[in-house]
């Protein structure tokens, strides 16, 4: 592992953690259990990487903040998160998560699509808790930073649904960046980063400063889940390999393939896309597998990603270098380039 690699690994696991125990304060221990309470805390206790919550708690840090005054917020974007992966998980299909049955797989879809709901409301109490800890017209601007952070994510969403809906199939990278950034960066790089510069310098820095680097940051990261989701030897990634593709998703290897394909071929992937995911076989989803590595696919992917990130840490430099040397900003600047190389 390089120094790098330890030092973010170590990094995740300290704000990982104390969102954590803060997670458990906001999750009810009441009744009912069985059918809500339990399964509204089932995500957070198979692990994960807590990526959203500590580039809000190392944004803050940079910026000089205590960490007690982040706590609360980077608590809601966690939940936040886990909310948004059950209700992903039931709109993709998807079989497995963190390494075990998907939520609604396991106790169906009724009770998952109300742990979902409750998630999200339970979310409200640690932004309210941050009157106390921050005053009114910083917790207002911090609400309204997780109202722009949902509906920035279910548009986001709402496009690459959209998109498998209508077997949209004349995509281009432009298409992918633009979706990419209203459901992935705003939510895991940009609004985390803006809340905790907001926490972090009581509300002085315009947040609006960093929307590039969480651009670029984010994108380079939906890019890389993306590939790995495509690996054989995923380590702890714990979603199904190939998934991406039995649900039919526009990621930016299948929209440079569709444009790289002769007719046939082209027209062969076109139909695959267009039945339902339950008739998709291995053998077909194989088939999209050597088409993308024989077509260079998977290494464009793996290029723009690295472009990405690289452009991430430009702008990191322009916007840390004036911050104290501190464990909190050299995770930021660790995380760039370890982020494409493992799997967050």
């Amino acid at each position: 592992m390089t120094r790098a690699a330890d030092s973010v690994e170590s990094g995740l696991a300290r704000y990982r953690g104390r969102v954590g125990d803060a997670l458990h304060h906001y999750f009810p221990e009441r009744e009912p259990r069985k059918h809500l309470y339990d399964l509204v805390r089932t995500y957070p206790a198979r692990g994960g990487k807590g990526l959203r919550p500590a580039l809000c708690m190392a944004t803050a840090g940079a910026f000089g903040a205590n960490p007690e005054r982040v706590l609360a917020s980077a608590a809601a974007i966690e939940m936040f998160h886990n909310g948004f992966l059950i209700h992903d998980d039931i709109e993709d299909g998807s079989d497995l998560r963190r390494g075990c049955a998907t939520l609604h797989r396991e106790h169906g879809l009724a009770l998952a699509v109300n742990a979902g709901d409750a998630v999200f409301a339970l979310a409200l109490r640690p932004i309210l808790d941050n009157l106390r800890l921050l005053g009114p017209a910083l917790t207002h601007t911090i609400a309204r930073e997780f109202e722009h952070l949902v509906l920035e994510c279910v548009e986001g969403q709402a496009i690459e649904l959209g998109w498998i809906r209508d077997n949209a199939c004349a995509l281009k990278p432009a298409d992918y960046l633009h979706m990419c950034l209203k459901k992935t960066c705003w939510y895991t790089a940009i609004h985390p980063c803006r809340i905790g510069a907001l926490i972090g310098s009581g509300g002085g820095f315009a947040p609006g400063r960093l929307d590039r680097f969480g651009f670029f940051l984010g994108a380079a990261f939906q890019i890389q889940d993306d590939l790995l989701n495509l690996k054989e030897e995923r380590g702890n990634y714990g979603k199904e390999l190939a998934g991406d593709i039995f649900e039919g998703k526009r990621t930016l290897m299948l929209i440079h393939l569709l444009s790289t394909l002769a007719r046939r071929d082209r027209s062969w992937l076109k139909r695959f896309l267009a039945v339902p995911r339950a008739e998709r076989t291995r053998g077909d989803v194989s088939r999209v597998l050597a088409l993308m590595e024989e077509h260079g696919s998977i290494e464009f992917a793996r290029r723009c990603s690295g472009f990405l990130a690289g452009a991430a840490l430009s702008e990191f430099s322009r916007l840390f270098g004036g911050c104290p040397d501190t464990a909190d900003r050299r995770f930021l600047n660790d995380l760039i380039l370890y982020m494409i190389e493992r799997d967050l």
